[in-house]
């Protein structure tokens, strides 16, 4: 089976061994799946381990076998993998056990995957395989963070820094569905034009002066992956009582926050990751709902794994990057 994998602090294709699987288990023939930034770090996550791993959090395909204790799919169905492991029911935090697809467990860049039946939902009809492979990391993180945390209403405005990246592209949608003012930012004028494109109702640059810019804007939610860079200017900008959902960090980089900010305005700092797998069945009864289509910015085959991964890392791209995995 050939499959894309870390090991040291490389990534290359591999023969690996067919997978197996156990009664509770299914084996899925993977068609598509997606990129997401985690997958950039797991070689420094692992400590560059020397043994191959399958990486890879999004996939879909068709089962292909069907452990003797699974109840409730058939050989044929058309599934999602839900990278989100062991967190069924939605709760504050995510149980003890949870973990994310594609470390330590085997991941999605391979022709075929084993896992839990408990890890797959029905692919929704209205979308390709192409876009139900690069769906669920993003718009089970993205719809947690919006709904869940962020108690977003229509009528009120959310402002996403950082407009191109997977999860901005199913917050804009999300968003504007349930008829929210959608303001975004991004240093990019070309992310922030494909932005207005899909609903996005402001879109200004990141290095502008966000209180100038915004000066006449409400911003009831504001739902944050930059960290360092955007964090205190987040807190110029929120109205007096508003949330601020944070989700990621993608600079990496340490910030002091003025405290008094946060008390002096009732600010409230919420905290989220990844979502269970409640959320990630609404988050797919949204899109078919509204015939919402995830943005797929370009689709490369597994065997061009490595150019994929160094497009991500070089921030060009809006929206999800997906693999064609079936010849």
């Amino acid at each position: 089976m050939q499959a894309l994998t870390q090991c040291n602090d490389s990534y290359e294709m591999r023969d690996m061994p067919e997978p197996t699987a156990k009664d509770d288990e299914v084996i899925v023939r993977l068609k598509y799946a997606g990129l997401n930034r985690r997958d950039l770090y797991i070689p420094k996550r692992r400590n560059y381990e020397a043994t191959p791993l399958i990486v890879g959090s999004d996939g879909a395909g068709i089962v292909e076998f069907v452990g003797k204790a699974v109840k409730n799919i058939e050989i044929g169905d058309e599934v999602v993998i839900n990278p989100s492991l062991r967190w069924k029911e939605n709760t504050d935090a995510p149980p003890e056990g949870f973990d994310i697809l594609g470390m330590p467990d085997a991941g999605t860049f391979a022709e075929k995957i084993v896992i839990s039946a408990e890890q797959v939902v029905k692919k929704p009809a209205h979308l390709t395989f192409e876009e139900a492979g690069v769906i669920a990391l993003a718009s089970v993180t993205g719809y947690r963070a919006m709904f869940t945390k962020g108690q977003l209403q229509k009528g009120e405005t959310v402002f996403i820094p950082g407009a191109g990246s997977g999860v901005a592209t199913f917050l804009i949608q999300f968003a504007k569905n349930i008829g929210a003012r959608v303001i975004v930012s991004s240093r990019s004028e070309a992310k922030r034009e494909k932005a207005l494109q899909i609903g996005a109702d402001v879109a200004i640059d990141t290095n502008e002066d966000w209180i100038n810019a915004l000066q006449h804007e409400k911003i009831d939610l504001i739902i944050d992956s930059v960290g360092g860079q955007t964090l205190n200017r987040d807190l110029d900008i929120l109205k007096q009582g508003g949330r601020l959902v944070i989700f990621g960090s993608t600079t990496e980089e340490d910030v002091e926050i003025n405290l008094r900010k946060i008390f002096a305005n009732q600010f409230q700092l919420i905290g989220t990751t990844m979502g269970s797998k409640e959320e990630l069945e609404a988050a797919l009864h949204h899109m078919e709902m509204y015939d919402m289509h995830p943005i797929v910015d370009s689709v490369y085959t597994l065997k061009d794994g490595i150019k994929a991964i160094e497009a991500l890392q070089k921030s060009k791209s809006f929206g999800k990057i997906a693999f064609k995995i079936e010849s």
